[in-house]
């Protein structure tokens, strides 16, 4: 019998239904859906009333797929958005109520970054101290086997931070470049690590962008690298960019196209900050980290 994962995050929801067999996930549906829940958030303290609806939605739909599959196990987690707004708490509760009475979990930064270490190195057995980097729409993670650090900035927070406008003026970008640098700079290194991990939607995002895909291609995505001299060029390229030549972007989802400048800088930062050039990219994190825990039940 099947076991699945949904994470309500800042910028999207996912689903993962999976058979885990000898601790491998086989993959049976997976889905993604931006809501942008957390869409300004820095400026108003509280989830957008249309990324809730947009959420709950999609999680409606969610249920029926679960309901399809007989799933036998289910865990839901909700991530940084979610920790920190005010109307958080009542979010949740409709969570429950539109998913049957399935009660969400809202984890901390840190579970967060485990549980995406646990999925995304499962994908990448020749590295046997990875580091991994998951950035998300409020928060970044940094975690090997034995550390975790989360770190309040990603693609929307730095959006609404610091990227008001597209085109994107010149100090602007600076500003959340310097913004992005001064988070990240107690982030210790890691000096023994053989290989670094990007996972979620901004990288496996830049990582088709960087390709050149002529649609989104998951199983070219996995296993890509982007390093940081391709970051810097999309920075620059983006950032001339109206919205709407960003969302014809070929490769693009286009509801990531307003955050997708901020999360490059954030890629960029956090490859600086660790004067790494290049990162492989992974479409396997957190809601893999998440079935292959439930199968351990």
């Amino acid at each position: 019998m099947p076991v699945a994962a949904v994470d309500i995050g800042t910028n999207t929801v996912r689903l993962l239904i999976a058979d885990v067999v000898a601790g491998v996930v086989h993959e049976i549906e997976r889905h993604s859906t931006v809501t942008a829940l957390g869409q300004g958030l820095e400026h108003t303290g509280r989830l957008s009333p249309k990324g809730q609806r947009r959420a709950l939605a999609t999680l409606a739909e969610f249920r029926e797929r679960l309901d399809f599959h007989r799933v036998r196990l289910v865990r839901i987690v909700a991530t940084s958005a979610s920790r920190d707004a005010t109307n958080g708490p009542a979010f949740l509760e409709s969570v429950s109520s539109a998913l049957g009475g399935m009660v969400p979990d809202l984890i901390s930064g840190v579970e967060e970054a485990r549980l995406a270490f646990t999925g995304a190195s499962g994908g990448f057995p020749n590295f046997r101290r990875p580091l991994v980097i998951d950035i998300g729409g409020g928060s970044t993670e940094f975690v090997t086997a034995g550390s975790a650090v989360s770190i309040d900035i990603g693609s929307v927070r730095l959006t609404d931070m610091a990227l008001p406008d597209r085109p994107s003026l010149a100090h602007q970008v600076a500003g959340a470049r310097q913004l992005a640098t001064d988070l990240f700079a107690g982030v210790p290194p890691c000096s023994d690590c053989d290989g670094m991990i990007g996972v979620a939607g901004t990288w496996t995002s830049l990582a088709a962008i960087a390709g050149d895909l002529p649609r989104y291609d998951r199983n070219r995505v996995h296993g890509s690298t982007i390093s940081r001299t391709q970051l810097e060029r999309m920075i620059h390229d983006l950032a001339g960019m109206s919205l709407e030549s960003i969302e014809l972007i070929p490769s693009l989802d286009t509801a990531r196209a307003p955050v997708i400048l901020g999360g490059a800088i954030v890629a960029l930062a956090a490859l600086t900050h660790l004067e790494t050039n290049t990162i492989n990219v992974s479409e396997r994190d957190l809601l893999d980290g998440v079935v292959l825990h439930l199968a351990q039940r």
